[in-house]
């Protein structure tokens, strides 16, 4: 069972940038995509940002051109730039990542989360 652990976040004024980092307790080598989410109370949680094996991104509309997310497999991290933050982006940030794991006679799929780590911006 692989275990996510973010870490980066924080207080920063609105215009301020925070880097969060989700490390994983093993290799990410493998994992078919690694997203980072965020929730604030009352609402679903939103995806923010994908990176998937190949290396290919995505973001939400609401981020596109502030965030930016990237992956370091010899550390098995996975990033989340966040610049020009603003107070709507104040929320409770999760790291998700998904694989397959091929048995003899099956696949499976494996899907992982971290803690969260909460996000505040405020002047």
């Amino acid at each position: 069972q692989v275990q996510l652990v973010e870490s980066g976040g924080g207080l920063v004024q609105p215009g301020g940038s925070l880097r969060l980092s989700c490390a994983a307790s093993g290799s990410i080598f493998g994992f078919n995509f690694m997203n980072w989410y965020r929730q604030v109370p009352g609402k679903q949680r939103e995806l923010v940002a994908a990176i998937m094996r190949g290396g290919s991104t995505s973001y939400a509309d609401s981020v596109k051109g502030r965030f930016t997310i990237s992956r370091d497999n010899a550390k098995n991290t996975v990033y989340l730039q966040m610049n020009s933050l603003k107070p709507e982006d104040a929320a409770v940030y999760y790291c998700n990542a998904g694989e397959t794991i091929h048995y003899p006679d099956h696949d499976k799929q494996y899907d992982y989360w971290g803690q969260g780590t909460q996000v505040t911006v405020s002047s």
